[in-house]
């Protein structure tokens, strides 16, 4: 350590080439710490003495030993109170899984909170009976977000953390909300207005065409896909169809099969509003996928 350039540049070029120092000074550490943070790095230091305060408290997560000095364990972020380096692969799996699972469920409330916005004032403009019964709205909240948020909850997840947790989940849930308030909305307004099919049977068509749209969208919202998680939102599909098939819950949630026209109405919704869904999302990737690609 006694031959590393001091300028914060070149350090940052050793240290990249370079994994193991010896001697290294306080400041040392401390401008070691300083040089990666300078090319984008997040930094973790790891530390028991008082040589390694300045350095443990500029890093982005200071780690000292549980019986390492007073001064270190004060300014450390987190104190490892078994000393075993071998903890500190669960502890960032664990926080990973934390942040990335809060992300994904709170895409599914924000867009749930987006459509139900939008087509209360949809309806509002349009002076129409509302497309919905809390006991449908019960339903759909059931099915798309609330069991499915919960096992997204306590899913594994090793993706890496990125900060603009709030700007990726707005341009997630707006565009994906718009989209099933839009698309219900008009399957609504349309079937409403077939020659013989009642209020009630257009109702339990929205239901179904929002509930679906739902399930593409927790799709979406759940990759990298897996075989549980294909099983979950099927599931889930099914569990509404028993509803529907069930006389007794049919008749407890005031749901009315409506008759074929209707169906192909809400089968030619879901396939719009799917692809809508899946459209909005893929063109917000490739837009910030375009932003982060380095010039």
């Amino acid at each position: 350590a006694r031959r590393l350039p001091a300028e914060p540049g070149e350090l940052a070029d050793t240290l990249e080439s370079t994994t193991v120092f010896g001697r290294v000074d306080p400041h040392q550490k401390r401008a070691m710490v300083h040089a990666l943070q300078s090319r984008g790095r997040t930094v973790a230091m790891t530390g028991d003495g008082v040589n390694d305060v300045l350095a443990l408290k500029d890093a982005d997560m200071g780690i000292a030993m549980g019986t390492g000095s007073s001064a270190a364990r004060a300014v450390a972020q987190l104190v490892l109170l078994d000393n075993r380096f071998a903890t500190l692969p669960r502890v960032l799996a664990e926080g990973r899984r934390v942040i990335n699972n809060i992300e994904r469920v709170a895409n599914l409330f924000i867009t749930k909170a987006a459509y139900a916005v939008l087509l209360t004032l949809l309806i509002g403009l349009a002076g129409s009976p509302f497309p919905f019964l809390p006991r449908h709205l019960t339903l759909i909240g059931t099915f798309s977000v609330g069991v499915p948020g919960f096992f997204l909850a306590l899913a594994p997840n090793h993706r890496l953390v990125k900060p603009g947790f709030l700007r990726r989940v707005l341009r997630f849930s707006l565009p994906a909300g718009a989209v099933a308030g839009v698309v219900t909305f008009v399957l609504y307004e349309v079937v409403r207005r077939l020659d013989g099919v009642s209020l009630d049977e257009a109702r339990t068509s929205a239901t179904m065409t929002l509930l679906a749209i739902g399930l593409v969208i927790l799709l979406l919202i759940s990759r990298p896909l897996r075989p549980w998680k294909v099983g979950l939102a099927a599931a889930m599909a099914a569990s509404y169809g028993a509803a529907m098939a069930l006389p007794f819950l049919r008749e407890f949630f005031e749901l009315d099969v409506p008759p074929l026209g209707g169906w192909l109405c809400v089968v030619a919704a879901v396939i719009v509003g799917g692809v809508g869904a899946w459209g909005a999302v893929e063109l917000r990737e490739r837009i910030d996928a375009g932003r982060e690609a380095p010039t």
